[in-house]
């Protein structure tokens, strides 16, 4: 299938490696060129160099920063010519007990995984109506539908984002010019976040990482964690041209794990 985003400008947030990489891979065999950013500059360089191997008829540009803060968002905007495709993406933060985090702890979390996207929303939304196509997937998390216990920061900001987008995606300014705002929900995936999820609970249980993976693993339906590659997929087909009449949804990426019909 073409998905009919050939030649258009995406801004990919922490795309150095884990999901955002799987969904800056996928855009750009779509031929779509893409600006990724992330904190570490030797990850994000080596993931650039790949992404160009792909496909040399795209355009790829790296970006070093750090998204949650407004110099990061700002350089980011600026290296991208438009932006008629955003996929908002943030490292999680740190899983613990909430009665150890702190007012400082919680606007941390808040900064990275909901009003970063907010800020960024804003920033592009306005220019894609006048366009008349654009696509922003917010990657959250799977907690979203299910909590889980030790994430609660996560939990809270991305739950706040999510109700946020409830709304804007409705708004006819948007959604009537062929602008839609969905989320991916990633429930287990192969990826450092789930590792260091395992290691949090290794660390409280005495048990190790390895057999709690592959207790996790075998718990779900598929029997197996999902990969960067089927999730970039899901991605750009939500950026494509033929995802318009998608929006205000939570696309729930999990291998079954959710138990709930709705």
């Amino acid at each position: 299938m073409d998905l009919g985003i050939a030649g258009k400008w995406a801004l990919v947030c922490a795309a150095s490696k884990g999901l955002g990489k799987g969904c800056a891979q996928a855009l750009v065999a779509e031929g779509v060129n893409v600006v990724i950013t992330a904190r570490g500059a030797d990850a994000l360089q080596a993931t650039a160099k790949e992404l160009r191997a792909t496909n040399r008829s795209v355009q790829v540009v790296a970006v070093v920063g750090d998204i949650t803060t407004p110099e990061g968002r700002a350089a980011a905007l600026a290296a991208c010519p438009q932006v008629d495709i955003l996929v908002n993406n943030a490292g999680g933060p740190p899983p613990g007990d909430f009665r150890q985090w702190d007012r400082d702890t919680w606007l941390a979390a808040l900064d990275a995984n909901m009003l970063t996207p907010i800020e960024l929303i804003k920033a592009v939304v306005d220019g894609m109506a006048e366009r008349g196509f654009g696509r922003v997937v917010n990657i959250t998390s799977a907690a979203v539908k299910a909590p889980i216990d030790i994430l609660g920061l996560s939990n809270g900001a991305r739950s706040g984002l999510t109700g946020f987008v409830a709304g804007v995606a409705r708004q006819p300014q948007l959604a009537g010019r062929n602008v839609t705002i969905n989320a991916l929900l990633p429930g287990p995936f192969d990826t450092d976040r789930l590792r260091g999820t395992a290691a949090g609970t290794a660390a409280k249980t005495g048990r190790s990482v390895e057999e709690l993976l592959d207790e996790r693993r075998k718990l779900n339906p598929t029997r197996r964690f999902g990969n960067a590659t089927e999730f970039g997929a899901c991605c750009a087909f939500l950026c494509s041209q033929h995802a318009g009449y998608i929006t205000g949804q939570n696309v729930l990426m999990d291998g079954g794990a959710f138990p709930g019909t709705f």
